[in-house]
């Protein structure tokens, strides 16, 4: 195979999968893995692909989050197995925050008829779910409404979560990176999201699959602050092999 073909199969490669090892590509292709460094090292500066340690990432941006409704129906088959799944890792008696997003939605749908935990949230859609929860506790942090996507932000927001202290945080986000760590496009959203990582001793991040591999403006915390990862069945072994690595837990639900 000609060198300039297989730079090309590479880019389609790692466009399926969005991401790969050289020792993959190597034996993908049936070459030494020095041959890959050097494909790798071109396609690189042509701009196709991101060289990481060990192998390649295909940059996707997150340049602005829609609306929540936009978001509510896609992938929520998958956002539904993720939000059963992280609730059952809170145990009962357990104070947590729940961030504002579709996917932890599902995670207090699943909580409501557990007992005695509290939930700490900025989203009135989590708040609403569990109105009728007797055995659950909703603390609202409070803030400034957020008409498209029902959540609360701003400095009274960030005020409330300052002063708080739980056993875990579930953490939604539209991009989280294998090098950069959980991401986001927009500043103003980005103090609650730390704020709730600071008060927690344990962060679970919780995600559908078309989040992990991208990129956004904003770093929110790094990939060494989160302990655990949920994301759906449709995550390969190439998109999570690089959290596990870092000696996070990662479920596919």
């Amino acid at each position: 195979m000609l060198a300039h073909e297989r730079k090309r199969r590479i880019i389609d490669y790692v466009r399926q999968y969005r991401t790969a090892t050289v020792a993959q590509l190597a034996q993908e292709f049936g070459v030494h893995t020095a041959t890959i460094r050097r494909d790798l090292a071109e396609i690189e500066q042509e701009g196709a692909l991101k060289r990481t340690h060990g192998g390649v990432i295909m940059e996707q941006w997150t340049r602005n989050e829609p609306s929540f409704n936009e978001r509510a129906n896609v992938h929520r088959e998958e956002k539904i197995r993720i939000g059963q799944l992280a609730a059952s890792l809170v145990e009962d008696g357990e104070n947590i925050i729940i961030d504002s997003g579709t996917t932890t939605l599902h995670i207090a749908t699943h909580l409501i008829h557990r007992s005695d935990i509290t939930v700490i949230t900025n989203d009135m859609n989590v708040a609403v779910e569990l109105r009728d929860a007797p055995g659950i506790k909703v603390i609202l942090t409070g803030g400034e409404l957020y008409p498209s996507s029902y959540m609360l932000n701003g400095m009274f927001t960030d005020h409330v979560l300052g002063s708080l202290h739980v056993e875990k945080a579930f953490i939604g986000t539209p991009a989280l990176h294998p090098q950069h760590g959980l991401m986001h496009p927009e500043a103003l959203l980005v103090p609650a999201k730390q704020g709730m990582i600071r008060a927690a001793g344990e962060i679970v991040v919780v995600t559908d699959h078309s989040k992990i591999g991208k990129l956004s403006l904003h770093t929110v915390a790094p990939n060494s602050a989160i302990h655990t990862l949920v994301t759906g069945t449709e995550a390969s072994d190439a998109d999570i092999r690089p959290f596990q690595e870092r000696g996070i837990t990662v479920y596919r639900a």
